[in-house]
């Protein structure tokens, strides 16, 4: 089981747009460093609603071949169509990844039902590449309900679940309900210190984009049940967790990581560059963080 700190790492453009492929291996690299426990790539931060298929496969591509087993990858493999979903994920398990994450199918609102069948179908096709469910019906509108989840669990092949509504009381109850060996990660890094010290076990993070060794810190501290040292922590990054949502993700990551000399801030269309009226509040997050010198 992938346990502590998982980056949902953000792809980094070239000024023209195109992907920035020796950016996402140098990104890769300062993560290994940092101390990330497993870099999820091509995900919602990762803007994969605005890249190709074959983008989507290259990046994950590239990301297994840089990461070469020190890290694991996540590979988002995610899709509203459930072929198109089973085609990322042989894809990704052609290539060597460690784990693929598989979102609840957006726009198009399928019901508990078909949610089932959608992740049913995916796992009974590659399920030898370990699956993790994603819920985030502030994205993808329909809400994924702890009872499917708990169904899920039983699939062979379905690992874990990314639950990033945030909301604790239901995680508890995954925690409680779901079977031994099955991952409970949060995707909300606000409440991520409370699921992990309720019994689940990691994040998959905005914020360890640019503070990744903090979230490890935080991560391994809050699934060994050390409430004093992650709460510290985290009252540290609590404005940088904020912030980063002061627009739509990744908009603000991307100024940050920008501000940082990490990577460019471009993006693509629909997605534009963050306000100015926020530079002022995002910048103070970072420096009282310690992010920037």
């Amino acid at each position: 089981m992938i346990t502590g700190s998982i980056v949902a790492l953000a792809t980094p453009m070239n000024p023209d747009g195109s992907v920035d492929y020796a950016g996402l291996r140098k990104l890769i690299d300062w993560h290994i460093a940092e101390g990330t426990d497993c870099i999820g790539v091509v995900g919602t931060t990762g803007e994969s609603p605005t890249v190709s298929v074959d983008e989507h496969c290259e990046i994950i591509r590239v990301s297994v071949e840089q990461a070469n087993k020190r890290v694991p990858i996540m590979a988002g493999c995610g899709a509203n169509s459930t072929a198109e979903a089973i085609n990322l994920a042989r894809f990704a398990r052609e290539v060597g990844a460690d784990c693929q994450l598989q979102v609840v199918p957006y726009y198009n609102k399928p019901t508990q039902e078909g949610q089932f069948q959608h992740f049913k179908a995916i796992a009974e096709a590659t399920g030898d590449l370990p699956i993790v469910l994603y819920n985030v019906p502030g994205r993808s509108v329909a809400d994924m309900q702890v009872d499917t989840m708990l169904r899920l669990a039983t699939v062979p092949g379905i690992v874990g679940v990314k639950e990033a509504t945030g909301n604790i009381e239901r995680a508890q109850w995954l925690i409680r309900e779901a079977p031994e060996g099955f991952a409970i990660y949060s995707g909300d890094d606000p409440t991520a210190v409370a699921l992990m010290l309720c019994g689940g076990h990691g994040n998959i993070s905005v914020t360890a984009n640019v503070a990744p060794r903090a979230m490890h810190e935080l991560c391994v501290a809050a699934v060994a049940g050390d409430a004093k040292t992650a709460m510290a922590i985290q009252l540290r990054l609590m404005p940088v967790h904020k912030q980063l949502f002061c627009e739509s993700n990744p908009i603000p990551l991307k100024w940050a990581m920008a501000r940082m000399g990490l990577c460019g801030e471009t993006m693509r269309l629909p997605l534009t560059p963050m306000s100015r009226q926020f530079v002022p509040q995002v910048e103070a997050a970072l420096r009282d963080a310690g992010l920037l010198g």
